[in-house]
């Protein structure tokens, strides 16, 4: 083999270690793990009654996250239900008050080191007097910065339809 294509190969093997090392900054320390994920307290609930949405935020990079901004809203389907009647009644970040329940990437405590979880809890209350036979559901966006800023990432995740059961006739 010349010494040309020795040298061509040396150089390939250091610019691709240095690769290796600058874009590792970026890997999922656990890409099995969602960012986001939801949970209810139940998979139905009667009119008149409230339910719990809880949402975990999960670091799976290999750097803290230091930036956070989350939305969330009604899916399409729910808003087209115009007899289904809810509204928020209280958000609680990790416990506390939320500061901003329609901003709630401002309620996460950062920075968030990886490995590590935040949870905001969003309460509903049915409407006495909602339609019946209905499916709430929710869509949230999320998009945070790690790295010192240098890498970020976003995505859309739907929670787990709740259904609004019907009375049971007397």
């Amino acid at each position: 083999m010349n010494t040309t294509r020795l040298a061509g190969l040396g150089l390939a093997a250091v610019l691709s270690c240095t690769a290796a090392v600058l874009l590792g900054v970026g890997t999922p320390a656990n890409a099995d793990t969602a960012d986001l994920t939801f949970s209810t307290d139940g998979a139905a609930v009667n009119p008149g009654a409230v339910f719990d949405l809880t949402m975990t935020l999960t670091n799976t990079q290999a750097t803290e996250i230091r930036f956070i901004y989350q939305s969330i809203r009604p899916t399409w389907d729910t808003e087209r239900q115009t007899d289904l009647r809810y509204a928020q009644v209280s958000c609680s970040a990790d416990g506390s008050p939320c500061a901003d329940a329609t901003r709630l990437g401002l309620d996460y405590a950062l920075p968030l080191a990886p490995g590590e979880s935040r949870t905001v809890t969003l309460t509903y209350r049915i409407a006495p007097e909602s339609a019946c036979g209905r499916t709430l559901g929710f869509s949230s966006y999320l998009y945070y910065e790690y790295g010192s800023g240098l890498f970020s990432t976003s995505d859309t995740y739907g929670s787990p339809d709740i259904a609004v059961r019907c009375p049971a006739a007397h």
